[in-house]
């Protein structure tokens, strides 16, 4: 290799030309994923939910699946911005919820861990109205789910997510632990669930956008456009939806043309100041707080109406007075 003296911009080079890597030749492994897709276009990884049918619907599977993927970027020399995106309508809509709602075994999007706190079987039964809560049983899942959804925020590299259509409950989760979010103009992001049966299990909101704004739409459960996003500074860019893919390749270009060192030194520096906030705290309190607003008298109410009408009839009977029921 020629001295980088001699070279423009030298500093530029893939980090697989570095000395450390000389004659380590990396072999991919094979991997298929139930609930996403993942691979490598130059400098990008890209992670993208590929449940369509289901609106991209989070399983037991999606957490495990989201931070192998995220991991495996993470270790590849070639990668330095890892894009997070969804297929079909839209980003991700939630939970799969009717799994607990209806009190229903879908043992097709079963993950490989039957008879463990992840398993769907054994959280259907522990949110049964009729048994026994273990809240711990309900922290146990919870809050691996969570963990799976952070290593957006703490992988090395910076991570970016681009919503489009609807990104809205566990669906925040997951985004709001992107370094950056980029979003369609239409896009409807928000927790709806707040008002009844659910708590933002993350506990981002206010990390994200200050105290008064989170409360504004937790305590309603209202949603707002990815341009309000934008506005509120949820979003570094929300372009009319046409130009969302177009504005996102050229946000991660960007990211990309720095050097992954450089990457990695900036995100952890900007980081301390967002852990020392207390991200972890904020987790733990609101996973106990979204699985006890699973078990009051409302959150039995909910799920027993769900259970006989079904989880849609529920869900727009319990967002009807607020205008968007048909969403």
């Amino acid at each position: 290799m020629t001295d980088p003296a001699d070279r423009p911009a030298a500093w530029r080079d893939p980090q697989t030309e570095s000395p450390q890597y000389a004659g380590r030749d990396r072999e991919d492994r094979e991997v298929s994923y139930r609930t996403l897709t993942y691979e490598v276009t130059g400098r990008v990884a890209r992670i993208t939910f590929d449940r369509p049918e289901r609106g991209n619907a989070i399983t037991a599977d999606t957490p495990i699946e989201l931070a192998d993927a995220v991991e495996r970027a993470d270790l590849d020399p070639r990668v330095h911005v890892i894009l997070v995106a969804g297929r079909g309508k839209g980003f991700c809509g939630g939970y799969d919820l009717s799994i607990f709602a209806e009190n229903g075994e879908h043992p097709e999007e079963r993950a490989a861990v039957t008879g463990s706190v992840l398993d769907p079987v054994v959280q259907a039964r522990n949110h049964d109205p009729s048994g026994t809560w273990d809240p711990m049983i309900d922290y146990q899942m919870m809050s691996r789910f969570n963990r799976g959804f952070a290593s957006l925020l703490h992988a090395n590299k910076p991570t970016v997510a681009k919503l489009h259509g609807f990104a809205v409950a566990g669906g925040t989760d997951i985004a709001l632990y992107a370094d950056q979010i980029i979003c369609a103009a239409d896009t409807r992001i928000g927790y709806p669930p707040t008002r009844v049966w659910g708590v933002p299990a993350a506990g981002m909101w206010a990390h994200r956008i200050g105290d008064q704004r989170a409360k504004r739409l937790l305590l309603t459960g209202d949603t707002i456009t990815g341009a309000q996003a934008a506005e509120w500074g949820l979003a570094v860019e929300a372009p009319a939806p046409e130009l969302l893919d177009e504005r996102t390749e050229d946000l991660v270009a960007r990211i990309a043309r720095l050097p992954i060192n450089q990457l990695i030194m900036t995100k952890l520096a900007l980081n301390s100041a967002l852990l020392a906030q207390g991200v972890g705290n904020s987790a733990m309190i609101s996973t106990v707080f979204d699985g006890v607003s699973r078990h009051t008298r409302e959150g039995y109410a909910f799920q027993q109406r769900a259970a006989a009408a079904g989880f849609r009839t529920a869900v727009a009977e319990r967002d009807g007075p607020f205008g968007d029921g048909k969403r």
